[in-house]
């Protein structure tokens, strides 16, 4: 399955991987808010990495978690979505909006095996600074340059490059990320 290979679903070892990280979700899925340390604790459980600062308000859904591995100072947003059969990497200090899809699950075209059961999945790579809009769907097998920014509702079917503005379904290269997105950020200390 992690290979990229066919395999079944059903299979008993996965069955029980699966019912591991459903548990996990219910309990972290219903931690309230005020039960910061808790919830930051079930997560460290779910997800295979994840680096310091991380955030993913709930609700969150995944396949197995430890797959996942996420950067420093990622923030992950409500109702985020990762199956990940393959592993998904995401970098650090990356923003992933609401309702963002990122599906390394996939099957057959040919319809014989797809009716039989057999499915597979290739990994998903996001760099660091990435910004994934709302409602973005990223399928099997993609990658993602550091400091790119994919728009709202994009479906991210093929890679995309660094410093890069994608947009649409699929999602195409819109522009380069230049000086003329530079913003002047006030001094926080003053």
């Amino acid at each position: 399955m992690l290979r990229g290979e066919l395999y079944h679903a059903d299979n008993p070892e996965i069955a029980a991987d699966q019912a591991r990280t459903q548990e996990l979700l219910e309990r972290y899925n219903a931690t309230p808010h005020a039960e910061g340390a808790e919830r930051d604790r079930l997560l460290r459980e779910l997800v295979g990495e994840v680096g310091a600062g991380v955030v993913i308000r709930p609700p969150f859904y995944c396949d197995y978690g430890t797959y996942i591995s996420i950067g420093a100072g990622t923030f992950v947003n409500y109702d985020c979505v990762m199956l990940d059969v393959a592993p998904i990497r995401i970098g650090v200090a990356c923003q992933v909006a609401t309702k963002v899809q990122l599906l390394t699950a996939t099957h057959p075209v040919d319809p014989e095996p797809r009716r039989l059961g057999w499915e597979s999945a290739l990994p998903i790579e996001i760099g660091d600074n990435v910004w994934l809009g709302g409602g973005a769907i990223v399928c099997p097998g993609v990658t993602i340059g550091d400091n790119t920014v994919v728009g709202a509702g994009a479906v991210v079917t093929r890679d995309l490059p660094a410093n890069v503005v994608a947009v649409g379904n699929p999602a195409r290269v819109l522009r380069e990320i230049g000086e003329g997105d530079r913003v002047e950020v006030p001094d926080l200390r003053a």
